[in-house]
């Protein structure tokens, strides 16, 4: 590995002259021009091990360095983990628990598995923290935009405005002492779409370390990743960040450190409408999709927080992240702007290492 230290001009990607127009007319996005310095050399990968299996819509992954076969048992159990926790954190399945607390809890305080329990209590602390940015009550609002998106059209004011009366973790009850939790308002729910893969990471990673497996790179859905210990000789796991531009390329790489990991972006999941682009990440304080950032990547000290506040960073834009970031010294994060028209794709680094960041 290369150690003189990188560029410390990261405000512009280095590279030739490409252009190119995404979608349909009216995306014109920015040519990259120019050169920054010599790049420097990533860390590559080396042989590995991998087991998998598809659980929450994605596939999971444990990805260990070769050794002892005992390595493969105890990364069947932490698969075999995730589905139990499918089982109940799905709102896509009427029996888990979790769909059974959002059928009741408007009308009575319902009683919650203690671990549950400490992963809603978070996302409220989360919610708090990023003014609302981030809030796993928006279903009704996701749901809103799906039917309009089925049916070619926008939703209207009064459409927005009644989702958004059952939208706010805010008002949500948290009875701390009895692990129970009330909603106020009839129609309100939760769903973890945002935080819950990163949440299985964190506890199939509990699994794999009193086994004695302390080297090891978990994902769900490749957007979400926990690594533990280093590989291929490197402290950590080398970690590709695709150009949001151009997602078969590589922008950067990140080797991550005993840290989890988590990439938000709309550059391929969006729909269009009355000439319009939407994103499908939404504003919960809006009701609206999204829009300022392609690209958000974070890292923190759990997978969980890094996709909660890949999320949020996406939705309260670069200077609130940065705050939070500046505020918070154990999260770093790597945001993209939109480039305007003419102007060159700009990364905003918020504390990730140079040592540890590879153009």
């Amino acid at each position: 590995m290369d150690e003189t230290p990188p560029p410390s001009r990261r405000d512009f990607l280095s590279g030739r002259a490409l252009q190119q127009q995404l979608a349909e007319a009216g995306d014109a996005f920015a040519e990259e021009i120019g050169e920054t310095g010599e790049p420097t050399q990533a860390p590559a990968a080396g042989p590995t091990i991998r087991l998998s299996k598809t659980a929450m819509a994605c596939d999971f992954e444990v990805i260990l360095n070769p050794g002892a076969a005992s390595q493969l048992n105890a990364a069947s159990s932490a698969l075999e983990l995730i589905d139990k926790l499918e089982d109940q954190l799905s709102v896509y399945r009427p029996t888990t628990e979790l769909s059974r607390l959002n059928q009741l809890a408007s009308q009575v305080f319902v009683e919650v598995e203690p671990r549950l329990f400490e992963l809603l209590e978070l996302a409220r602390r989360i919610s708090g923290e990023t003014r609302g940015g981030f809030d796993i009550t928006a279903g009704p609002l996701i749901a809103l935009w799906r039917r309009c998106k089925a049916e070619h059209r926008l939703p209207t004011a009064e459409e927005l405005e009644s989702a958004r009366q059952v939208v706010g973790i805010q008002q949500v009850e948290f009875d701390t002492a009895a692990h129970s939790i009330h909603f106020p308002i009839a129609g309100m729910e939760f769903n973890l779409g945002s935080i819950g893969k990163g949440y299985a990471l964190d506890r199939a990673a509990e699994l794999l370390i009193p086994e004695g497996v302390d080297e090891f790179l978990l994902h769900g859905g490749k957007s979400s990743l926990l690594g533990r210990g280093g590989h291929n000789g490197f402290s950590g796991w080398p970690i590709g960040i695709a150009n949001p531009l151009f997602p078969e390329k590589t922008l950067a790489t990140i080797l991550l450190e005993d840290a989890g990991l988590s990439t938000s972006g709309s550059n391929i999941q969006y729909f269009r409408l009355e000439g319009r682009r939407f994103g499908h990440i939404l504003d919960p304080r809006t009701g609206w999709p999204c829009e300022g950032l392609a690209s958000v990547t974070v890292i923190a000290p759990t997978a969980t927080l890094a996709e909660a506040l890949s999320t949020a960073f996406f939705v309260i834009g670069v200077e609130n992240a940065q705050q939070y970031c500046h505020n918070h010294s154990d999260v770093k994060a790597l945001l993209i702007p939109w480039p305007a028209s003419g102007q060159k794709l700009q990364l905003i680094n918020c504390g990730v290492p140079d040592e540890l960041l590879f153009l």
